[in-house]
Order: C-alpha cells, then structure tokens, then sequence
C-alpha cells in the first residue's frame, strides 16, 4: 500500500514531464524521417554529405570537449580545496563558486566582448608589456566561445565534484599514507575513485550545456557558427523547421551517446560504485 501510495506522488511529475518533454521529443525526431507523407532519410544524407554542416559540427564538438577538460582541469582542485575547509569558510567559497550562475549570460557575455576584442583589457596588457606586436584575434573565435563557456558552465562542474568529495572519509586518505602511500598516491587510488560519480555528473552538465548554447557563442562567436545558433538561422530566420528537427535530432543523439560513453567510462574507474 504504502509502495503504491509512492507511485501516485510520481504521476504528476511524470505526466508533465510526458506532456512537455517526452511528446515534443518524440514528435520532433519522428518528424524528421517523414517528408510528403513517405519515410525518408533525405534530411540526415543532406546534413552529413554537405561538408559546411560537418564543419559547424566539428566545431561543435571541439568546443564542448575542450570546455569540460578545462571545466575539469579547474574545477576538480578548486572542489578539492573547498572541501577540505570548514563548513563555515566552505560556504562562503561555494557563494562564490555559484555566484557566475546568478549573472545573465548576455551581461558576462558582453564583458567578455570587452575584455577579449582588439583594444580590449586581454591586448591592451599584452601590447603593453611587448609580447605582441599587435592584437591578437581572440574575440569571434572558437578560443572566445571556449572561456566564455568555461566561465558559464565552470560552477556545475565545481558543484558536482564538492558534494562528492566532501564525503568522502580523511581516514582513508590518512590510513593509505600510514602504509607507505605518497599524497599522490593516496589521492590517485583514494580520493580520485570515490570523486569519480561528481566527476561524471559534472562533465554531462558541462558538456551537454555546451553543446546546446546558444547565447555565449552566438554573442562571443561572431560569424563562427555553432549547432545551436544554426538551428536558430534554420528555425528562425530562414524558417526551414524541418533541417532545424534534423539538427535538434542529431544534439540529442549525441547526448545519449556521451552520456552513454560517461557511464561506462564511470563503471571502468569505479567498478565497485
């Protein structure tokens, strides 16, 4: 009875989500294997035989991969540290970790704009000391999208990663070196397995947020075209919905396959989790 009782409090959080995801989902992909009332594949022969669709996807890919190995490379240290502090100076550190969520991302866009662009703060500095003869081309580039994301998406990372390792037992760590182990060690056959659940929640977050934005590379891209913003031209300003399905169908694929390949990444590392 009370198993039942459990089941109903689901159902409206199912239905809604049945209603407002799973249909719209479904209707969307289905949408893109029907032309003229016939099933077709003419919509997905013409995305990957135009090698102009392939490159907006390459750059995609690039770009989402790059993020979440810095969301990573910063995030996992910084999650470290956080954790080891008190609870009191742990929640001032993670106040500041989330505050970047809390800034639209039209305004961190547009003060990367500032600080990136050819007399921008990034020049400026660089001419400056000598380095460089004369701006670099940094803003309208992929390399712009890369921090701007990194920037956005770094907070998930950080987030995922504290609330594991947070947990995870000092007397382990302390017991590993008792015996011999370095702090390199310990961390590697320790501390590193046990964080591997945040570390993948992580990079899903980043990588699948990266992947869908719209805002950042579009502002911090220029004319660097992306799969999000080419499902918007598509959709919107050239109104051709059914290559904007095609392309919508192809993100979420590739969703399911990273977050497939994230998974079986996480049972390898952590086969006991």
């Amino acid at each position: 009875m009370k198993r039942t009782y459990l089941y109903w409090l689901l159902l409206p959080g199912l239905l809604f989500l049945t209603v407002f995801m799973i249909i719209p989902i479904v209707l969307t992909i289905g949408s893109t294997f029907v032309q003229e009332g016939s099933f077709t594949l003419e919509g997905y022969l013409y995305f990957f035989k135009d090698p102009y669709f392939l490159k907006i996807l390459l750059t995609t890919l690039q770009v989402s991969v790059v993020t979440t190995l810095l969301s990573v490379l910063l995030g996992f240290p910084t999650a470290y540290y956080i954790s080891q502090k008190a609870p009191r100076s742990k929640g001032i550190l993670l106040a500041l970790a989330i505050f970047p969520l809390l800034t639209s991302p039209v305004v961190r866009s547009f003060s990367w704009m500032v600080i990136l662009g050819r007399k921008g703060l990034v020049n400026e500095t660089l001419t400056g000391l000598g380095l460089v003869d004369k701006p670099l081309e940094i803003l309208y580039t992929p390399v712009a999208m890369i921090i701007g994301l990194v920037h956005l998406f770094l907070p998930l990372m950080i987030i995922s990663l504290v609330g594991v390792l947070e947990n995870i037992d000092n007397d382990l760590v302390k017991a590993a070196q008792s015996l011999g182990a370095s702090r390199f060690g310990a961390f590697r056959r320790i501390v590193f397995p046990l964080a591997v659940p945040g570390l993948i929640i992580g990079c899903v977050l980043v990588f699948v947020g990266s992947l869908t934005a719209y805002t950042t590379p579009a502002l911090l891209g220029g004319k660097q075209r992306v799969i999000a913003t080419f499902l918007y031209q598509n959709a919107v300003t050239l109104n051709d919905w059914f290559l904007a399905s095609v392309i919508a169908t192809i993100m979420i694929v590739i969703t399911f396959i990273v977050v497939g390949l994230l998974n079986k990444t996480a049972v390898k590392l952590n086969p006991k989790g």
